[in-house]
């Protein structure tokens, strides 16, 4: 099966993840790029004003990704992200709508400093409804290579 490992990642720890994801899985891998890149300010959870905070109260909000890709001869596709607000980052929405994933397994992995993975499961499945969703798992900064296989491993598919 042809695989993907798509990502966002704001502080690049889940992009530490996705390449490792990607290198066990001898995968594609893409980083979903916002088309306005966020700053350090923009990040600021603390700060009710910050863009990141503004987005994530407005269920509708849909950042652009600034390089799209082709996944239409990809089966499996591992979804890459930071918990923000024990949800995906509203980018991985506008990612997951702008594709047909009718069909597709989607397998998410989140980055967390101390949420579980909340909603983003469900939250997901609304953007992709399509798509056939496996189990997703939260990781945590330093996830080693052999955690990550037990893991890939336990999903039983053929990447």
């Amino acid at each position: 099966m042809k695989a993907l490992v798509a990502f966002f990642s704001a502080s690049g720890i889940t992009k530490e993840v996705a390449q490792k994801i990607a290198e066990i899985t001898e995968s594609q891998i893409y980083e979903i790029v916002p088309q306005e890149p966020y700053s350090k300010a923009d990040l600021d959870w603390t700060n009710e004003q910050s863009r990141t905070s503004i987005e994530m109260r407005d269920k509708s909000s849909r950042p652009k990704i600034a390089n799209p890709v082709d996944i239409g001869n990809c089966e499996i596709i591992f979804v890459g992200f930071p918990i923000w607000w024990y949800t995906a980052p509203h980018i991985i929405n506008t990612f997951l709508e702008s594709h047909d994933f009718s069909g597709k397994i989607i397998i998410p992995f989140c980055t967390s400093g101390g949420s579980e993975l909340g909603n983003a499961p469900k939250d997901m499945q609304r953007s992709a409804p399509n798509a056939i969703f496996k189990q997703g798992r939260l990781m945590h900064f330093g996830e080693s290579k052999a955690s990550l296989k037990k893991w890939l491993d336990s999903l039983g598919l053929e990447v």
